[in-house]
C-alpha cells in the first residue's frame, strides 16, 4: 500500500531576548483572531450619520481541495494570459472592460465606475422600514455585522434597540466595492445584521411545465402529509444540525494521512414508491414511533 505524501510548511523562528519572542507570538494570536472589517462606512438614518464596519458573518466551512499533477501532486498554478496571443499579462496591463456584444467592449477606469455611484460607497443608505415577513427569503444574499465605530456607538445602540423594539427591519442602499445593492438591517441579539438582496429583476420566474399537468390529489393524502409535518414539527435548533459530508471528508482525511487504506462504500438505491397514499401512511407511523421512543428516553 502506497503511503500519501503529506506536504508541510516550516517557519522560522528567530531568538528574542527575555521572552519577548514567546509573547509576541501569543499577542500575534489574540491579533489573528479578532475580526477585521473587510469595509467602513456609514448608516445613515435620517439625518443621522452612524460610523460602522462591516464584518462577515458566516464562515464557509466546506472542505477545500487544490488540484495537483498526478505523477508528483505538484499543486497546479493558473496564470493571466491573453486570449490574443496566449501571453501572460501582468496586473498593472489589466483593464475593466464591459461587453455590449459578442467580442465587443467598451473600458471603464476606476474614476469612471465610482461616478457611477453618486451616493458614494461608504454608505448604508435606509430608505424605509419593514416588516421582516413581507420579504420573500429567496431575496437575501449574504449575511453581515455592521458594528459600530467608537464615535458612533450610541447612536448604533439607539438604532439597534428601536429596531428590536419595533419588530422591523430597515431597507438600505448600499455601495460596496463598486456595486450597489439592496440590503436590510435588523436587529440580532445587540448586533445589527445586514443581508445583501438580490434585486426583483435578478430573480427567475418559476416556471415549469410539469407543475402545469393536471393530477388527481385525493383528499386523504394530504391529510396524511399534512399529519406527517405536524409529527416532525419542532422549535428550530441550529445546533442539532452537523454538516456529516465535512466530518466525513475530515476522517478520511486523517486516515489518509495516517496510511490507512480507504475502503469504497455503496449507498442504497432510493426505494421505489408504488402507492404514495400507503408510502405517507408509513412514514406517520414511523415518525409517532420516533416521538414515542424520544419521550420515553427523555
Amino acid at each position: 500500500m502506497t503511503v500519501p505524501s503529506v506536504s508541510t510548511t516550516s517557519t522560522q523562528t528567530v531568538p528574542v531576548r527575555n521572552g519577548l519572542a514567546r509573547d509576541w507570538s501569543q499577542q500575534r494570536h489574540k491579533l489573528d483572531d479578532m475580526p477585521r472589517a473587510i469595509w467602513k462606512g456609514a448608516i445613515n438614518f435620517g439625518l443621522v450619520t452612524i460610523p460602522v464596519g462591516l464584518y462577515t458573518a458566516t464562515d464557509n466551512k466546506t472542505p477545500k481541495f487544490k488540484q495537483l499533477r498526478k505523477t508528483d501532486h505538484s499543486p497546479i498554478r493558473y496564470k493571466r494570459v491573453a486570449e490574443a496571443d496566449g501571453k501572460e499579462v501582468e496586473w498593472d496591463d489589466i483593464v475593466k472592460g464591459y461587453e455590449f456584444e459578442k467580442d465587443r467592449y467598451v473600458v471603464f477606469t476606476d474614476e469612471e465606475l465610482e461616478s457611477a455611484h453618486p451616493e458614494g460607497n461608504k454608505l448604508v443608505d435606509v430608505v424605509q422600514f419593514v416588516d421582516e415577513s413581507e420579504i420573500d427569503p429567496m431575496y437575501y444574499k449574504s449575511s453581515y455585522y455592521l458594528a459600530p465605530e467608537k464615535t458612533g456607538i450610541k447612536a448604533y445602540k439607539i438604532l439597534e434597540e428601536a429596531l428590536e423594539d419595533k419588530g422591523r427591519v430597515a431597507i438600505a442602499k448600499v455601495s460596496i466595492r463598486e456595486k450597489q445593492q439592496l440590503a436590510t438591517l435588523r436587529a440580532n441579539d445587540g448586533v445589527i445584521v445586514m443581508e445583501t438582496m438580490y434585486w426583483p429583476d435578478e430573480l427567475r420566474a418559476a416556471e415549469f411545465e410539469e407543475l402545469e399537468a393536471e393530477v388527481e390529489i385525493r383528499p386523504e393524502e394530504v391529510e396524511m402529509a399534512a399529519s406527517l409535518i405536524d409529527n416532525l414539527t419542532r422549535p428550530f435548533a441550529a445546533d442539532d444540525y452537523v454538516d456529516r459530508t465535512r466530518e466525513a471528508i475530515e476522517e478520511l482525511a486523517a486516515k489518509k494521512v495516517a496510511g490507512e487504506e480507504i475502503v469504497a462504500t455503496t449507498s442504497p438505491e432510493p426505494t421505489k414508491v408504488v402507492d404514495l397514499l400507503e408510502a405517507l401512511k408509513a412514514s406517520v407511523e414511523a415518525t409517532k414511533s420516533k416521538e414515542t421512543k424520544t419521550a420515553k428516553a427523555g
